[in-house]
């Protein structure tokens, strides 16, 4: 639990979350409901299930959901971290597994808790903007349309029981070939899912090793021909170049994690200028050994430059942290004051893609919390 003397402000904070992918909210104990409601076999914990299911790879990480938490606070590089996502994968098969999924995480987000919302909030996630990856699930046989469907009705549900909004970001995939995000891009589009308002907006996710923003430019053009809000992943395994890159080449509003963009000036002076939003995710940072530590991750840079970023869980079921979590992180890590986390909270309201009577709201409710809690408390902002 978070020590610092903010604790108390931090979960009051009203907050907006934009870098969350839907099948990373995936909790090991819905992975085994999922499982055995759908008949999905899970890796064999040991060599004689493996030969009893005729599989090869034995994986004692799945005895069960505290053995696979113990693996997930184990993960040595992103391509670690993904060979256990995209198992999680195989479990969501129907619209009302992915509503499952997003009620669960939204009731999370919002209060703080995993069951039933009988305490106080102690989370306060308000809006949150959410990824998907339609190339991982229609291989299998899953449509876009069955993932949108699943994700809208728990958003009504959402918004009903705990005052959360939800907006559905899909991912285009790039360890894929290029042709494939194109080609569901298009069927995106020809569905009318961004011209109905089921979809903000698009993202580009995945490793950037060797994928620089340049190869999906002819896409995120025909994006921005449409209206189609942008944001990519860029600066988190590439260089600093790839977040200018994705500013310039692919026109983004947002850059998704975008930390090594510290590592120059002149990439910290280009996202200034173009007010573009990062999606900072410091406890993801360091489950995949970008940073040995939270306080690695440049936030003190980023608020000395007045490069505006939000912070983020990625992908909280994974790597052990959602949105407060994150918070408390950065506040242990770098002691930030009251006047810190009041533009902290504004520029992620500001940078979201929500209305802008839903931005005021939340924008309205930021500043009651910090004007009550300086009254109380004593000091300035």
């Amino acid at each position: 639990m978070c020590k610092s003397p903010l604790h108390n402000l931090l979960t009051a904070l009203p907050k907006c979350e934009h870098h969350v992918h839907l099948e990373g909210t995936l909790s090991p104990e819905l992975l085994f409901e999922l499982a055995a409601k759908n008949n999905i076999a899970l890796p064999p914990v040991s060599s004689q299930a493996s030969r009893e299911v005729g599989a090869d790879a034995v994986d004692p990480a799945f005895a069960s959901p505290g053995a696979l938490y113990a693996r997930y606070a184990e993960f040595t590089s992103l391509d670690d971290f993904l060979h256990y996502y995209y198992i999680g994968f195989r479990v969501l098969l129907t619209a009302s597994d992915f509503e499952a999924l997003t009620y669960a995480y939204l009731r999370r987000a919002a209060t703080g808790l995993s069951g039933p919302a009988s305490a106080p909030r102690s989370s306060n996630v308000r809006h949150t903007e959410v990824f998907f990856d339609p190339q991982g699930h229609t291989p299998r046989g899953i449509p876009p349309s069955t993932i949108i469907t699943g994700f809208h009705a728990a958003a009504a549900r959402a918004e009903r029981d705990f005052g959360i909004t939800a907006q559905l970001i899909p991912c285009l995939l790039r360890h894929l070939p290029v042709s494939s995000a194109e080609e569901t891009f298009t069927s995106l589009i020809d569905a009318g899912f961004f011209a109905s308002g089921a979809l903000a907006g698009l993202g580009l996710c995945s490793t950037e090793l060797d994928r620089p923003p340049a190869l999906y430019a002819p896409i995120f053009s025909r994006a921005a021909a449409l209206g189609i809000r942008r944001t990519a992943h860029a600066g988190e395994e590439g260089p600093p170049g790839y977040v200018s890159a994705a500013v310039r080449e692919l026109g983004v509003q947002r850059v998704d994690h975008g930390v090594r963009a510290a590592e120059e000036e002149g990439v910290m002076r280009g996202l200034r200028e173009a007010g573009v939003l990062l999606t900072v995710c410091p406890l993801s940072n360091v489950a995949l050994r970008g940073v040995h530590e939270v306080r690695e991750v440049p936030v003190r840079v980023f608020l000395e430059r007045g490069v505006k970023f939000s912070l983020n869980s990625d992908d909280p079921a994974y790597f052990g942290g959602y949105v407060q979590e994150n918070y408390c992180a950065v506040e242990e890590a770098f002691g930030l004051s009251v006047g810190e986390w009041r533009t902290i909270a504004r520029n992620a309201v500001e940078g979201s893609w929500c209305g802008e009577e839903r931005k005021g709201v939340i924008l309205r409710e930021v500043e009651e919390v910090v004007r009550e809690w300086v009254e109380r408390e004593g000091g300035e902002l």
